[in-house]
């Protein structure tokens, strides 16, 4: 079911449509760490120059130690700065430690399916936002968490 995941029609590593079937997030995932604000800024602004992609609202730069996110990017201007800058060691490092694996010895593929099984929770919960551990308050204070809430992944159409 995950596995099939990151086989995205739309060209991003992950994307997830929001309970109405639009597109809200578009994810890339990168196994680089420390990386700063300034270089996920000029990585993003290289892959959205390099390719035709669909807009999303949503676009998440992750890292194994850190989530960039841009929010209400609708047209997807050059927005250089991220919205949130996001600590990603509470988020991810229970399932690091369930795959026995540290946040620099991770693949990108294996990142990417943590990733989904990750955002798989929050498209899935019934918890209230409330509910949310602190490490976490950037998806409500964002709108995201609203976004994800009954949405699912967008796959390749079957060949």
């Amino acid at each position: 079911m995950v596995s099939s995941v990151h086989c995205m029609a739309s060209g991003w590593d992950l994307a997830v449509n929001n309970r109405n079937g639009q597109l809200a997030l578009v994810v890339e995932v990168k196994c680089k760490t420390n990386v700063s604000p300034e270089w996920a800024a000029k990585l993003r602004r290289n892959i959205l120059a390099h390719g035709t992609f669909a807009k999303a609202p949503y676009f998440l730069l992750v890292f194994p130690d850190r989530f960039y996110l841009w929010s209400n990017v609708g047209a997807f201007q050059e927005q250089s700065e991220p919205s949130y800058l996001i600590d990603a060691s509470p988020i991810l490092q229970p399932y690091f430690q369930r795959a026995g694996v540290t946040n620099d010895q991770i693949s990108r593929q294996s990142l990417e399916l943590i990733v989904a099984s990750w955002l798989g929770e929050i498209i899935h919960s019934e918890k209230p936002p409330e509910a949310l551990d602190d490490s976490q308050r950037w998806l409500i204070d964002s709108g995201l968490y609203a976004a994800l809430v009954g949405g699912k992944f967008q796959r390749e159409a079957a060949a």
